[in-house]
């Protein structure tokens, strides 16, 4: 079985060594951009599926079209 260490393991050995080198600020950079871009790619998905079901709800064929392609969008961009 493998192990599978966190990114908060990760901070608990850093913690213990006291000393941080640059490449080790450089990975919580490089984890933190990370997680920033998740977080932000989740809010755009739930933002746009409500306005797909607000357009739905009124019926908006033209709404409901523009969002449905930037959700797309944005979904095709995630998995590239």
């Amino acid at each position: 079985m493998e192990n599978y260490y966190s990114y908060a393991d990760f901070m608990k050995a850093m913690a213990q060594t006291k000393k941080i080198t640059e490449a080790e600020k450089l990975l919580n950079d490089i984890y933190l951009d990370l997680f920033l871009k998740h977080v932000h790619r989740s809010q755009q998905e739930a933002q746009l599926m409500a306005l797909i079901d607000e357009a739905l709800d009124n019926k908006d064929q033209k709404a409901f079209t523009i969002y449905t392609a930037q959700l797309q969008t944005l979904q095709h961009e995630e998995t590239e």
